[in-house]
């Protein structure tokens, strides 16, 4: 685990340091609730494959941590692509984190898909209409501070489709 902190850190820290020098960049105005719902199919759509975690992590996807578990609810065990990390740029179909929990019948089920923007002084990044939470200082020693935001898409989350936290779900 602690060799995986560091890699995660060290990534993260990297693509921060890179994203240093774009050009600051403006949020989008926010859409209409009908674009949101639009990008939420082109998500569901895009991981679809990656019902099957063994999936994702041919894709390059690797576990960075446990499963997150809170009084509000679980986030799930995070899965990262740190090659769909690009500061600045929100991608619906190429989301750098999967979260994953127990299925009851063994194994793991995708839960939802997780969008991050390292905060580099830029306005908080939209995902069509919704914000994404944030900034909020790095969950583990490297991370940076940043802005995320889930988009439960493998599972409903009562919630709320964007809340950081699903009651439903225990790890």
């Amino acid at each position: 685990m602690r060799s995986t902190t560091r890699t995660v850190g060290g990534v993260l820290t990297a693509l921060v340091l890179g994203a240093a020098v774009l050009p600051a960049q403006a949020a989008p105005a926010p859409d209409s609730a009908a674009i949101t719902n639009q990008l939420v199919a082109k998500t569901r759509a895009a991981v679809a494959k990656f019902h099957d975690v063994d999936a994702a992590i041919a894709a390059g996807y690797v576990q960075v941590g446990e499963c997150a578990e809170s009084p509000a609810g679980a986030m799930g065990i995070h899965f990262m692509n740190p090659a769909l990390i690009t500061p600045g740029v929100v991608d619906p179909a190429r989301p750098p984190f999967l979260t994953y929990g127990p299925a009851k019948g063994g194994g793991l089920e995708l839960w939802s898909a997780e969008f991050f923007e390292p905060e580099i002084g830029q306005p908080t990044p939209m995902y069509g209409g919704q914000g994404f939470d944030g900034p909020m200082p790095g969950h583990e020693p490297g991370m940076p501070a940043h802005y995320d935001l889930h988009v439960w898409v493998g599972t409903h989350n009562p919630a709320g489709r964007f809340a950081a936290w699903n009651p439903s779900l225990h790890c």
